[in-house]
């Protein structure tokens, strides 16, 4: 009996050992997620983190993974904190991380020195630091589709095309932190050049729920447009009390943190009118959405309500997460490696072409505009769109709007040379 138990026993450590080398000779890529499941923003941070999961789940439980690479997603939670973001990438880094979205302009700022030193690629997709968009002076970071500077020229574009900006008063309200602070240089510069005045209003963050002394004053400086820079519950707050003072919601435009279902849903039909940046379909007629649906919702292998699957945070994760896929994919084929680095994942994003032709090939037809990685270009100059809430949803009003490169694009280069100035071990690269 003694000499069975011992023959099992070694059977038993040989089929373990077996197992682990099995699972260790599986490529697969590791894919931090930062998320922001908890504190004062988790009703943004909710739905983008399940759409960024389960697009990554899906391409698992459909196509195995990324060219033959199973997907390993490991979730870690910020708060929106600076500080515990610089936590979770310090407790993943080592894990082979390929990527890192921070999902904040405080913790995006703390990870942009880091990535070159660590060859690990910063993607924050149409947030951070703008002039991140410069690829030859910030190799490691990237911004796609578009940043928060050319965003801004979008929307005066479109103040523009519906009654001018010449001689008007553009008011600006924003959170009053390095992400609502971010395009006032562009303002300021711009509005002597394009013959505006500007209004600014800042919230700190523990009046977000209270702003009825800043809208007296946006009643007292009575703007003819309003521009918003928010995020989380100074979103609602800012739009009731806009309607409340009777200030026209269809001259009210927030950005693209400030255009979401959970912004809206809260005011109802008192937001009809409000109008808001966009770079991401809406809804879920898109063979992608319904491949999430039939993959990962219906199984139940998600965090998400089938609800709010097609919501516009939902649908921005989800987008975030083809960003990632397609510069895996980009750079499995550039080294012709199956489990990619870092380095490798660089590489990748600086050669993805997201193009109308391969967006319909994902199910994505008309659901974003087209971008193209490159050296140079950090930020692919994309164009947005404006929606607006008809009382109970989102409705796209607008075509494309394109950035208005020539304007922006010097702005960005010298906030680049800026940055790196006194750097002087900062690391640049030369694109042909």
């Amino acid at each position: 009996m003694l000499k069975k138990l011992a023959i099992g026993a070694a059977a038993l450590a040989m089929l373990g050992a077996a197992q682990v080398s099995t699972a260790q000779a599986e490529d697969t890529i590791f894919i931090p997620s930062l998320t922001y499941r908890t504190g004062p923003f988790s009703g943004g941070g909710t739905p983008f983190a399940n759409g960024f999961a389960d697009y990554m789940n899906m391409l698992n439980a459909r196509d195995g993974g990324i060219g033959g690479a199973k997907i390993v997603l490991e979730e870690c939670e910020t708060a929106y904190n600076a500080q515990k973001g610089v936590e979770c990438y310090e407790a993943t880094k080592g894990k082979g991380a390929l990527v890192y979205n921070p999902l904040s302009t405080g913790i995006t700022l703390q990870l942009i020195p880091k990535a070159p030193v660590d060859e690990i690629p910063v993607l924050s997709m149409g947030y951070g630091l703008s002039a991140a968009a410069v690829g030859e002076k910030f190799p490691w970071t990237f911004t796609y589709p578009t940043s928060y500077w050319s965003q801004m020229t979008s929307i005066l574009k479109y103040i523009d095309d519906n009654g001018g900006l010449s001689g008007k008063k553009i008011g600006f309200i924003y959170l009053d932190l390095g992400y609502g602070r971010e395009p006032i240089p562009l303002l300021e510069q711009l509005a002597p050049q394009m013959g505006f005045e500007l209004a600014m209003f800042p919230v700190a963050g523990k009046e977000m729920q209270n702003q009825s002394s800043h809208w007296l004053n946006v009643r007292k400086e009575n703007p003819d447009w309003m521009i918003m820079w928010g995020w989380g519950a100074m979103n609602p707050t800012a739009i009731k009390e806009a309607a409340k003072i009777r200030f026209p919601l269809d001259r009210f435009i927030g950005n693209w943190w400030s255009g979401a279902h959970a912004d809206l849903n809260p005011v109802g039909e008192a937001g009809k009118g409000y109008l808001a940046a966009n770079f991401s379909g809406i809804g879920t007629d898109f063979p992608a959405l319904q491949d999430v649906i039939k993959h990962v919702i219906e199984p139940g292998n998600t965090q998400t309500d089938p609800g709010d699957v097609g919501n516009v945070l939902y649908n921005r994760g989800l987008f975030n997460a083809v960003i990632v896929a397609e510069a895996v994919r980009a750079a499995q084929a550039a080294t012709g490696k199956v489990a990619v680095t870092g380095a490798d994942m660089r590489v990748g994003l600086e050669t993805f072409n997201l193009s109308e032709e391969r967006l319909a090939e994902l199910g994505l037809a008309g659901f974003t505009a087209p971008i193209q990685g490159s050296c140079a270009d950090h930020e692919g100059q994309g164009s947005i769109f404006i929606q607006q809430w008809n009382g109970s949803d989102w409705e796209r009003v607008s075509d494309l709007i394109t950035p208005m490169t020539d304007v922006v694009g010097p702005m960005l280069q010298a906030a680049a040379d800026q940055y790196v100035s006194d750097k002087p071990d900062w690391q640049t690269q030369t694109c042909g």
